[in-house]
Order: C-alpha cells, then structure tokens, then sequence
C-alpha cells in the first residue's frame, strides 16, 4: 500500500478556516491542516499526497498537503505532549491528551450520547438538540480522521449548537485529544456537559458488507455509552433517495450497529415515516418543524440535499429531539 507523493508548489490559497486550508498546488484542489503541517504561502515548495485524486474518489478527492518544504521542517512539538496521534505513522504526532490533564467521571449519570454512522447526520442532531444545553461532540474513527477538515463543525460552533469537538482515537486537530470514546465521555461528563454526539468525520470507509464500514463506530459509541451508565440514543441512517438497495429505506448499516449494540439504545424514528417491520424497538418523535431549526446549516449527504433526501436529515434531526428530551 504506497503512499501516492508528488512535489509541487502553492499555486493559490482558496481559503482560510480553523484549522484548514484550501488550496491549490500547480492548479489542482488540495487541503492543507497548518496545526500539523506549519503555515502555508504562496509559492511554499510542499510535497501532497494524491492518491484519492487519482483514484477518482468522491468526498475525499482533492489533494492533501503532506509536509511544507519551504516552511514545514523541524517544527516544535506541542508543549508538554508527549503521547503520538497516528503512532508509528509517518505522520505521529505528539499531543496532550485530557486523561493526563484530570479525573475522568466514574459514571455519565444518565447523560444522553446520540450515535451517529454518519457525518451528514451531525448537523441535523445537534439541530434538533437545540440551544440550552452544553453539547460536545466526539468524532471516531470510520471516516475523515482530521476534525477540522469538517465545515459542519465549523457551523455548529458558530451557532452555539457545539461547544467543544474532540479528537477521540485515531482522529487528530479537534479542541481536545481523547485515547477513545469511552475516556472522551467520561471526560465530558467531569467537565458538566449535558450531552454527547459521537460520529465518524467526513466521508465513510465502506466495504459494501455488513460489518466492513465505518458507521460501526455508532456501536462502538452505544457500548460506551451503556457501560458508563450513560443514555444512547441511535441516529437512524434512512433514504429513500439512494440509488444502492442496501442503503434504501433504513441503511443495513444501523441494522449492524443495532446487532453490536451490547445494550438497548433508543432509536429515534420521525413520526410520519412507516418504518420496517423488524425496527419494533423505536421511539417516534414529532419531527415537525425541522427545516426551519436546521436552515443555515450545512445539509449534504452523498450529493443530496434536503429536499433531494428529506428523511434522512428529519431521522437524524428526531434522535436529537429525543435526546434533548433525556437530560437529566
């Protein structure tokens, strides 16, 4: 499996984020993560991996920047990190880790924690959530490894929708470091939030087989959840627009998730929508009103968008509604 390297130069800055660039390395669309790879001008000699470019894929094909020759080399740790991100990887990093920082809560204590198999759901949960109550956000292995590479984040936080997103296992660049979900929730939990939202980042690993797929992660998540005493609630993955069968109606993704949940999580279902006979453990939820409370966020799912795929985004936003409803 060899890494697909090419040297080039900066040829424009698209934009500047938190945490993110967008460029262009001798016309062709690259990200750049400045927190890992140093700051970044026109005309810096970089080296970019192009693999998923020139493998024609679809969430993940543009560039990315993998080390800045002109102004990347010999860059400072993180003071007092000492534990690698992506060890024994070419690109490990040392980073501080909250369980190094203080105690982790003993138990969640009833506190609700929505597991989500995708992204695209996050933004419609935390929707649904609503204002008032502390949220923080875990991302887990299965997609996108970096936080910052998600806009969804970027939007949440200036509504207020998140307070904080944390790096949880492989992931890397979030407000904070987490060894896994287990230690990321108890970390929350110490800290007063009064909800979780765990999703993989952007983009999904899929195999097209049962158990091969980074939306696993939401069991991973429920298992967490359950064992610390707290209250999973499931995001239903739901379409009626996706063009593959497995995916149509209710993803065998959430089927999966549900056979590897070791406790009952809730499912959140949008009243309204007939459900599959073999879902007869689900919560419906009143899911009036969900564009509104979702307008100005980012709504994307494979290409689709709320009105191209409407149950997707109002099944997510439900799981939301009937967290909200499960503070303590």
């Amino acid at each position: 499996m060899p890494l697909s390297l090419r040297r080039g130069r900066v040829t424009a800055i698209v934009e500047r984020l938190d945490g993110l660039a967008r460029l262009e390395v001798d016309g062709r669309a690259c990200v750049a993560f400045p927190r890992l790879t140093g700051p970044i001008a026109l005309g810096d000699e970089v080296i970019v991996n192009i693999q998923a470019q020139e493998l024609g894929l679809g969430s993940g094909g543009f560039d990315v920047l993998y080390g800045n020759l002109t102004r990347g080399l010999e860059l400072a740790p993180e003071a007092r990190a000492h534990v690698m991100t992506l060890p024994y990887s070419p690109l490990q990093t040392a980073v501080r880790f909250v369980e190094e920082d203080g105690e982790l809560a003993e138990s969640l204590s009833g506190m609700p924690v929505v597991c989500c198999s995708l992204h695209s759901q996050l933004a419609p949960v935390c929707a649904g959530i609503g204002n008032g109550v502390r949220i923080v956000y875990v991302q887990l292995p299965g997609g996108a490894l970096s936080v910052s590479l998600s806009d969804s984040v970027r939007a949440l936080k200036a509504r207020g929708l998140v307070e904080v997103a944390v790096a949880a296992g492989a992931c890397f660049d979030g407000d904070a470091q987490a060894v896994g979900a287990a230690s990321a929730l108890a970390w929350a939990a110490a800290e007063g939030f009064g909800l979780a939202v765990c999703a993989i980042g952007p983009g999904v690993v899929g195999t097209a087989s049962r158990l091969g797929h980074g939306g696993i992660a939401a069991a991973d998540a429920a298992n967490a959840a359950s064992a610390l005493d707290g209250s999973p609630v499931l995001a239903v993955r739901v379409s009626e627009a996706d063009a593959r069968e497995r995916h149509r109606g209710v993803s065998h993704h959430t089927r999966a998730v549900l056979e590897l949940s070791l406790g009952k999580p809730a499912v959140a279902w949008p009243s309204g929508l007939e459900a599959p006979d073999w879902l007869a453990a689900r919560e419906e939820v009143n899911v009036a009103g969900w564009r509104e409370a979702c307008e100005g966020l980012p709504l994307q799912h494979m290409g689709r968008g709320p009105d191209d795929d409407p149950w997707f985004f109002a099944s997510a936003f439900a799981a939301g509604k009937l967290a909200r409803g499960l503070v303590p």
